[in-house]
């Protein structure tokens, strides 16, 4: 972008308006505005959160102007500019009207930088001969402080402390050396270790992701100790600046902990520190106390170490037993990707300390993709005890409750970028921040802070997979291909990227591609490949194959303790059997996955398979449950529930009412909300117009599916927009742009099932163009 955009955009959501060229966008795609309501839009963007009065709006837009009814034109131009925004004056979420005051921008907006100071080319002329004569006095005394400041400056230089490292340098933590014989303190005190230093904004450790795929660079196991010498590699590896080794030794009841930080290009020592506990029950706060001496020694800053400085026993865990417990846990975890090991290990660490935020937290993570009701549980445990944690793991656990428990995408958004301005070095940070930009449609910010995450972690493999995610959604696949081979390069290897590739490789209609993915992904990532290769043959109209694939998926899921992703693509199924007319088997999938599971997005999914099967009641049973148990859910409330009812209300024949329940979606059309149907808003939206007899609104949203391919990927609402499109132009009385969107679909469905009702039906229509 050039520095004139980058001081001219201010961003709100997925929009973003350039008061420099008057272009309004929303993803990236400009948007039609005339001028009176794109002018009342700069002037409330220039005051976001401030009344602007309907009278400093008429002297800003219509000075010149005299007419009657200026209240008429007011409401007019704020009226054409919600449309665009997709606002309601009801229920508004950008634009607020304040009665007879004015209005006023609600939406948190993104400013744009500040510009460059403005240094003159030339003073103003010194014409008068008192001023000249006060201008040499300033000279001649600027010049003499100049001197001293200068003397000063180098006398501080010769006599300043210099410091071991910058807030630029990174730091491998090695393992601690044990002499004591007793394994209680293996692993644990590095641990202990990594939570203090972790809490400070002046260093940075490299991260245990990092660190594994460096071991695996070096022909080691991912959990590999890391002994003094293999951690200078590590460290040489890493292009960082030095080891911190750690040691324990006992003398009687006494124990001597001991830290060392070395430059690890020559071997010189940069700090050290040691301390004596008396006894067992004081090592953590020896330690805490030992670390925050080291670094000050190491050059962070006096306030900064005490501003950051929470003893590890009250941040973690006062026992070391729980402490080696959830170390165990997070390297079983991270090292040997065995969710179910870290579970167990994750319940020893809370049956040790039933106050260990931290150890909840990693459970709520570990049952993620397990069992969505205890994921939530722990998340939420971890949230009533966050105070017991440091600002850092604060950071992680409040985001992660708000997106994991609450479901508010907002909030969880506004925690990441808190969490990245403080510690701006963290990959973490930088890594949420880019899957939830994915989720609410903002690809060109989930691109930048992958970028970032991968600046900072070479080589991440969920990075790479949000990254491809990010230009796969923007429709630029070529970007998303060169990333795919670079990440394919680096031996990249993850569930997140395998999905990515595997639906890159479906754009590119590569179908050898999509073979490779599914068969490097069939034995880990089961049940997300066999639920992907559904999904594609059902695109393809081949109901029978989807159905197999279903069928295994939910097979591998049983045997794998993996519960509700099995029973999502059975639920997306439903959804997919009832658009294409087979409702009695759309109903048993619905029927199956409800009695199974009471998550979020089995039960949102399943209810609009409801009311698409005319089991009105019960979906509207489903909706207001999920209303009232998900009442800040970003997904909820902008998807599921709009949707359901928008069906209820085609159901009822009353394509107004759908289109009016639609309305809360727009701002979120192009999200890729997680375990969501992406654009079926906009489907839905197609298919009121059409029985509303608007074929050019209808027109318009099929497009705009098809348009998105990078977003629709294999959903099937893919191939049917195509066919919406056709009945579209049919009721515009276009013919000729009728046949050619039917033929569209054909071609799709050139091997499809012959018996499914919506191609039988789309057949017959085609006939009658003839």
């Amino acid at each position: 972008m050039e520095a004139n955009d980058q001081h001219s955009t201010t961003r709100f959501g997925v929009f973003e308006l350039n008061k420099h060229s008057g272009e309004l966008r929303k993803a990236g795609t400009r948007l039609r505005i005339q001028d009176q309501p794109l002018k009342i839009l700069m002037a409330l963007l220039e005051q976001p959160g401030a009344i602007v009065t309907r009278e400093e709006l008429k002297r800003r837009i219509w000075p010149e102007e005299s007419f009657g009814d200026f209240d008429h034109a007011v409401n007019v131009a704020v009226a054409k500019l919600r449309a665009t925004l997709a606002d309601s004056a009801d229920t508004p979420r950008f634009v607020e009207t304040l009665h007879r005051r004015g209005y006023r921008f609600i939406f948190p907006v993104t400013l744009p930088a500040d510009p460059p100071p403005v240094i003159p080319s030339n003073g103003s002329a010194l014409t008068n001969s008192t001023t000249a004569g006060r201008l040499k006095a300033w000279t001649t005394l600027g010049a003499v402080l100049l001197l001293a400041v200068g003397a000063a400056y180098g006398w501080w230089l010769f006599h300043r402390k210099t410091y071991a490292l910058t807030d630029k340098d990174t730091i491998v933590l090695a393992d601690f050396t044990n002499t004591t014989g007793d394994p209680v303190f293996d692993g644990t005190l590095r641990q202990g270790l990594a939570v203090q230093l972790d809490q400070s904004p002046f260093l940075s450790l490299i991260s245990d992701e990092r660190v594994k795929q460096t071991l695996r660079l070096m022909s080691q196991p991912p959990d590999a100790r890391l002994t003094p010498q293999i951690a200078q590699q590590v460290c040489q590896r890493t292009a960082s600046a030095a080891v911190l080794e750690g040691s324990i030794a006992n003398l009687g009841n006494q124990y001597v902990l001991g830290l060392r930080a070395v430059n690890c290009a020559t071997g010189d020592t940069l700090a050290e520190e040691q301390a004596t506990a008396n006894g067992k029950e004081q090592v953590l706060k020896t330690l805490e106390q030992t670390s925050a001496r080291l670094r000050g020694k190491l050059g962070e800053s006096l306030m900064t170490v005490e501003k950051f400085n929470i003893p590890v026993e009250e941040v973690t865990t006062p026992s070391l037993e729980a402490l080696q417990a959830y170390s165990l846990g997070r390297t079983t975890m991270i090292d040997r990707e065995d969710p179910p090991g870290a579970i167990q290990l994750f319940q020893r660490a809370i049956q040790l300390d039933p106050n260990f935020a931290m150890a909840y937290a990693s459970l709520g993570l570990a049952y993620s993709e397990r069992s969505e009701k205890d994921s939530t549980v722990n998340y939420r445990m971890a949230y009533d005890l966050r105070e017991r944690v440091s600002d850092r793991e604060r950071f992680y656990i409040q985001a992660r409750y708000y997106e994991s428990v609450t479901g508010n995408l907002e909030k969880a958004r506004q925690v990441d970028e808190l969490w990245e301005k403080t510690y701006p070095r963290d990959d973490l940070a930088h890594y949420y921040l880019s899957g939830n930009a994915l989720n609410l449609g903002n690809f060109e910010k989930a691109r930048e802070e992958a970028k970032e995450t991968l600046k900072l972690l070479p080589g991440d493999c969920p990075s790479y997979g949000n990254l491809i995610s990010a230009y796969i959604n923007m429709n630029r696949l070529a970007e998303a291909h060169a990333v795919a081979r670079e990440a394919e390069e680096r031996n990249a290897n993850c569930f997140h990227f395998q999905l990515h590739r595997y639906q890159l490789a479906f754009l590119e209609e590569d179908q050898a591609g999509m073979a490779r993915v599914a068969a490097a992904s069939a034995g880990k990532w089961g049940v997300g490949s066999l639920g992907a290769e559904a999904k594609t043959a059902a695109y393809y109209g081949h109901l029978k194959q989807s159905h197999e694939y279903l069928r295994q998926a939910i097979g591998s899921g049983e045997r794998a303790g993996v519960k509700e992703l099995p029973l999502l693509f059975e639920a997306w199924d439903a959804d997919s059997e009832a658009l294409l007319g087979n409702a009695e088997l759309a109903l048993r999938e619905a029927n199956e996955a409800l009695g199974r599971s009471k998550g979020r997005d089995v039960q949102g999914t399943a209810a609009l398979a409801l009311a698409l099967t005319g089991e009105a009641n019960r979906a509207q049973v489903l909706a207001e449950s999920l209303a009232k148990r998900f009442a800040q859910d970003t997904i909820v409330q902008h998807n599921y529930l709009p949707t359901i009812r928008a069906q209820l209300a085609l159901d009822r024949k009353d394509p107004s009412k759908a289109i009016e329940a639609l309305e809360t979606t727009h701002p979120y059309d192009l999200a890729c909300m997680d375990g969501s149907n992406q654009l079926y808003s906009v489907f839905l939206r197609g298919q009121a117009h059409l029985m509303a007899l608007d074929g050019a609104g209808a027109i318009v949203d099929f497009h705009e599916i098809i348009d998105h391919r990078g977003i629709v990927q294999n959903q099937i609402i893919g191939p049917l927009a195509h066919l919406g499109l056709a009945r579209a132009y049919a009721l515009q009385g276009d013919s000729i742009r009728a046949r050619t969107a039917y033929q569209d679909f054909f071609t799709l469905w050139q091997h499809a099932d012959p018996d499914i009702p919506i191609l039988k039906q789309a057949k017959n229509e085609y006939a009658k163009l003839q």
